[in-house]
């Protein structure tokens, strides 16, 4: 490693954000450190194991946050390399185009991008090109146009979801195949990286199938020997010249020591939550109310969605390994009966009785845990929330950080939880059963009632929000803080709203964007963004 304290660049993080920026400036030979407070997810047995993962969170978090009441909240979220990227689903969608404007919904308006989806479009398909997507065009009813294919042909159904499917049709729905982040070759399963297990959803991937940002962003990005990993380092504050208008200082605990470090560029990655608490923690004299804060904008418009899973119970069995194949977007922006947006409902992976354990669903007596699981779909609902302020990040006397969220346009996914109940009573009359197969819809317990908890942040955005005034916004359209001259941030923390949808995909073009911007910052000629990225650093 480069003993050098000062760099040309530092990337705190390494998930969809920072590992996807390290990918794209690491042949630049500019002198990057990257600030990763994790170390690898260990290669072990483990990974695939439903009790290690699913019950006893083994790859969690210990730290303890707290709720709008003082509560101890205990997060579901990952620190390691690859971020949250190593565990979540690896479902890539692009944002619609009209969500990047002022949408009314049922409770209230989700506000509009300061950039349009035109601008993000090119690195859309840079970031499907790099984290191997599987997709159909043309298939999902409200999809934006696209200047080019998925890289990859999407990855086909098993007999129950065909089912699934061709029924959704059958009633009037245009169902399509999810767009997926995965290392798979169904034409050659032999040589294909993907074997097509039932353990994606929430598990680190053992054999490195899965599109993370560490296998295909930072591992190859660390072969340039002008970029570097630090493992294990939390940055506990920035620190900023006496102007207060640069950073001067990253300052590091590691292995119990302090250490700091300075580059001319600095870049937070560190998730919606953390980066907004590392800012507030790094409150000076010239930023009294937190860095780069003078909008009190940093911290609020917390948004991580209306999600829930839930089970559709039939008494024949759902044999499925991988079931995420299927998605429906016919309810996105609203139905003839209800003029306001609603969601998108997909899958989850398929769930055992071990991980039902954890919170299991009310249904009739005589089914087990793991009989339930064999005979279930389980389904994933998004609806969108709405940015209010006072659903934020703050930290504690203590330093602690504190989530406080509202729920809100909780109306629109209550009606697309009815319409997937609805659909799924009117599924085709089984050959065996008849129309007495289908057993109804559950919610897991865990989520108390149909909802994901407050501790459930996979889908966290919105804290330091972007936008061209300094007033209402903390960064300016390229991600950096209106405040201070060297700073970006490039996670789900700049959107000003959270839309219906997976926010993996959006972070990630957002970070190629980001990348071009630094490169003539930095006086390095970029690529058109429409080229294909290096077969090195895609992990081709």
């Amino acid at each position: 490693m480069n003993t050098s304290k000062h760099y040309d660049i530092i990337i705190i993080g390494t998930g969809a954000g920072g590992g996807t920026l390290v990918h794209t400036l690491a042949s630049t030979g500019k002198n990057i450190l990257i600030l990763e407070r994790g170390d690898y997810v260990p290669r072990e047995k483990a990974n695939w194991d439903s009790r290690a993962v699913n019950v006893e969170g083994k790859y969690q978090t210990k730290e303890e946050w707290r709720d709008k009441d003082g509560k101890p909240l205990h997060p579901h979220t990952s620190y390691y390399v690859g971020g949250n990227t190593k565990f979540y689903g690896a479902a890539l969608f692009r944002l619609r185009r009209e969500d990047f404007g002022e949408i009314k919904h049922f409770g209230g308006i989700s506000p509009a991008w300061p950039i349009s989806y035109d601008d993000l479009e090119p690195y859309y398909l840079q970031a499907e090109r790099l984290y191997h997507v599987h997709g159909q065009r043309g298939e999902d009813p409200t999809e934006p146009t696209a200047s080019g294919p998925y890289p990859h042909p999407a990855i086909s159904h098993e007999p129950r979801i065909q089912a699934l499917s061709d029924d959704f049709e059958r009633q009037g729905l245009k169902p399509f195949h999810t767009p997926l982040g995965l290392q798979i070759d169904e034409k050659n399963p032999q040589s294909s990286k993907c074997i097509r297990c039932d353990t994606c959803d929430g598990y680190p991937c053992l054999i490195d199938a899965k599109s993370d940002s560490q296998t295909l962003c930072v591992d190859p990005a660390l072969s340039f020997p002008n970029v570097s990993l630090l493992t294990n380092a939390y940055v506990e504050r920035l620190e900023t010249t006496a102007s207060g208008r640069e950073i001067s200082r990253v300052v590091v605990t590691r292995n119990s020591a302090t250490e700091d470090y300075s580059a001319d560029m600095v870049v937070v990655s560190c998730g919606a939550i953390n980066s907004a608490a590392l800012l507030l923690r790094s409150a000076n004299e010239k930023h009294p109310r937190g860095l780069a804060n003078s909008s009190d904008i940093v911290g609020r418009h917390y948004m991580g969605h209306v999600n829930s899973v839930l089970l559709a119970i039939s008494k024949c069995p759902n044999p499925t390994l991988y079931q995420k194949t299927l998605a429906v977007n016919d309810f996105y922006f609203g139905s003839k009966e209800w003029n306001y947006p609603m969601g998108h409902f997909s899958f989850v992976a398929k769930l055992d009785g071990v991980a039902l354990s954890a919170g299991a669903p009310a249904i009739a007596p005589g089914w087990t845990l793991d009989l339930m699981a064999d005979h279930a779909l389980s389904f994933w609902l998004t609806s969108e929330d709405l940015p209010d302020p006072n659903n934020r990040v703050t930290l504690d006397r203590d330093g602690r950080i504190v989530l406080q969220y509202t729920p809100n346009n909780q109306e629109a996914h209550a009606r697309l939880t009815s319409k997937l109940k609805e659909l799924m009573g009117r599924q085709s009359k089984c050959g065996v059963h008849g129309h007495d197969c289908h057993q109804g819809v559950f919610a897991r317990n865990l989520f108390l009632g149909d909802r994901i908890p407050l501790a459930g942040v996979a889908h966290q955005n919105g804290t330091i929000r972007f936008g061209s005034d300094p007033k209402t916004s903390a960064l300016d359209t390229h991600c950096k803080a209106h405040d201070v001259d060297n700073l970006y941030v490039v996670d789900g923390s700049f959107f000003p709203s959270s839309a219906a949808v997976n926010p993996a995909l959006t972070i990630m073009a957002n970070a190629l964007r980001v990348g071009d911007h630094l490169k003539q910052r930095l006086g390095v000629a970029t690529r058109s963004s429409s080229s294909e990225p290096s077969a090195v650093l895609a992990g081709a």
